[in-house]
């Protein structure tokens, strides 16, 4: 029930971030109303339905189920009054150029001896150790930098900080990983991630572990339904909880009265008065919306981007997990191609997701859904024409697959779908990548572009453009950073 003469709080966009905002405003009482562009919840978690076969066009990597389960704690329900989540044993299955396989456990005694078994028990020790370190490095990282609000550099002057240091967080993470583990594609499997966060692993800072830890430690998930029933389950969860969801109209533009978004306004013409707004949108959109143009001595760098081809299949094959790893022989190199060459991986290292493994209805019977993502240069790194290329590019990742155990999978394709950077673009998305800004150390913590915005007292950024970054434990996150501003600004 809106408190006498105050405005809802306007969310803008109903991604994941929007939406973990929105139920943390609705435990904390407030009225809320979430405006989205798409016709359907989920933002980057997307979806695209063809033929018969479910794709999700985002995210197919779930972790930390907990963000979530208090997201909807807030409003009393739980993951469970909503999802069905299903953990993934393995997490990953790394399949590398020698014919070698290492399936990824995230439990302590089954991954000790699948390390042994692939490179001996020397290896495992060193798998144990590393293991207590992402650990420690997780558990310091969470209750102070993550899920903690840090506006600047004073906020890092915390105990916790003296912690991380010791722990050789402000090191590189190729090669504290490689400190505990010499075996070449274990150093892989632990440091991979770090490309998640727009960073080559030699470069990345060893506090970017942390996406290591929740991966191949905390575990993976797969929701029944694909990622898409995440953001379907939160928009009803809102619902329910009082608060008001709007699909298929776009915020065009944010009224102002001084220093204060007095209303949102959407394509339709609708206007929606507000007390206070978030914005979840892509970075340059939301600071567009509020007209603001951020002054940083130099300039956003964002990440690296990604093709992602979406098949689907009338059979399958043996090798392939839920989520299967495909490293090629080429690494380090690999890296300097995408980010500083700006040119697609020669030998690329793929990851292909077949989720129709964990939920078969999402494609036809005996049918079946690959979901392949190539890191790829963004717009401003590269110069290439996805017109032209991408067909071609879309070949030869298919001869890669094929050429790595996937025998007869281009006759097999029943119908496909492939995303380039020119379309992530079109989507709104800045230099044409999902990734948003690269976690480099001057885009790290209280570096980053801030959830506040100078100029206006009633707005608040959200989303994986802001702190504390990219991923889907993170936005989560963001959007309970996010509420609780609100909150703080509002009283009660």
């Amino acid at each position: 029930m809106r408190a006498p003469g105050r405005n809802p709080v306007v969310v803008v966009g109903a991604g994941l971030s929007g939406l973990a905002c929105a139920l943390h405003l609705l435990g904390a009482g407030r009225e809320v109303v979430v405006l989205e562009r798409d016709e359907h919840p989920g933002g980057r978690a997307g979806r695209l339905d063809r033929d018969g076969f479910l794709m999700d066009t985002g995210p197919t990597v779930l972790t930390m189920p907990e963000l979530l389960e208090e997201a909807f704690g807030a409003v009393g329900e739980t993951v469970a009054d909503r999802l069905d989540l299903v953990p993934l044993t393995p997490a990953y299955r790394a399949s590398f150029a020698d014919g070698s396989k290492i399936d990824v456990h995230t439990d302590r005694d089954l991954m000790a001896a699948e390390v042994a078994r692939a490179a001996g028990p020397r290896e495992a020790d060193g798998y144990l150790r590393l293991r207590d370190w992402l650990t420690r490095l997780y558990r310091v990282e969470m209750r102070s930098f993550i899920d903690a609000p840090v506006d600047s550099p004073l906020d890092l002057l915390r105990p916790d900080l003296v912690r991380l240091a010791a722990l050789g967080g402000f090191g590189r993470l190729a090669p504290a990983v490689g400190r505990r583990v010499r075996d070449e594609r274990l150093r892989r499997i632990f440091s991979f991630q770090s490309l998640y966060a727009g960073v080559a692993p030699e470069k990345a800072l060893a506090a970017y572990a942390v996406i290591s830890y929740m991966d191949t430690v905390a575990g993976v998930y797969f929701p029944k339904g694909g990622m898409r029933a995440l953001g379907a389950a939160m928009a009803g969860a809102v619902t329910k909880a009082g608060g008001t969801v709007r699909l298929g109209d776009a915020v065009a533009r944010l009224e102002r009265r001084g220093d204060r978004v007095t209303a949102a306004v959407t394509e339709s013409g609708e206007r929606v008065p507000c007390d206070q707004v978030v914005v979840t949108a892509d970075l340059p959109a939301a600071h567009r919306l509020l007209g603001h143009t951020p002054r940083r001595p130099v300039p956003l760098r964002h990440s690296p981007s990604a093709v992602v081809l979406h098949l689907g299949t009338d059979r399958t094959w043996e090798g392939l997990d839920h989520h299967t790893i495909s490293f090629g022989r080429a690494w380090r190199g690999t890296f300097d191609e995408i980010i500083r060459q700006g040119r697609t991986m020669s030998d690329p290292s793929l990851l292909v997701t077949r989720p129709t493994r964990t939920d078969p209805s999402l494609a036809p019977d005996g049918h079946h859904l690959l979901y392949v993502l190539a890191p790829a240069p963004n717009l401003a790194a590269g110069r290439i024409d996805w017109e032209r290329e991408g067909p071609r590019y879309r070949d030869h990742l298919v001869r890669v697959l094929e050429e790595r155990g996937l025998s007869g999978l281009d006759a097999s394709v029943r119908t496909e779908h492939m995303v380039t950077p020119a379309d992530w673009a079109r989507q709104g998305l800045a230099h044409g990548t999902p990734f948003s800004l690269a976690h480099t150390f001057a885009q790290t913590g209280p570096f980053r572009p801030r959830s506040t915005v100078p100029g206006t007292a009633n707005a608040v950024l959200a989303g994986c453009g802001t702190t504390p970054g990219v991923g889907v434990p993170t936005v989560l996150i963001s959007g309970k950073l996010a509420a609780a501003r609100v909150v703080a600004r509002t009283g009660g």
